[in-house]
């Protein structure tokens, strides 16, 4: 554990307005967190699901709770 001295000593720290990104790796250290699933749905609520989808402009297979 670090001491309070040490704890006081992040507190100042403060981000650089820059920062060179320019030999990073794309997604290097990133791991889909995504399940595919399937559900069963009565016409009438996947009717439902696609209108909303039209209403908002976005795809009907990508509708999350707005």
């Amino acid at each position: 554990m670090r001491t309070i001295e040490q704890r006081a000593e992040l507190d100042e720290f403060e981000l650089a307005d820059n920062y060179d990104f320019s030999d990073g790796i794309r997604g290097r250290f990133y791991q889909s967190k995504k399940v595919t699933t399937t559900i069963e749905l009565d016409n009438d609520i996947l009717l439902f699901i696609k209108k909303r989808a039209i209403e908002k402009h976005i795809v009907y297979k990508n509708i999350d709770n707005h």
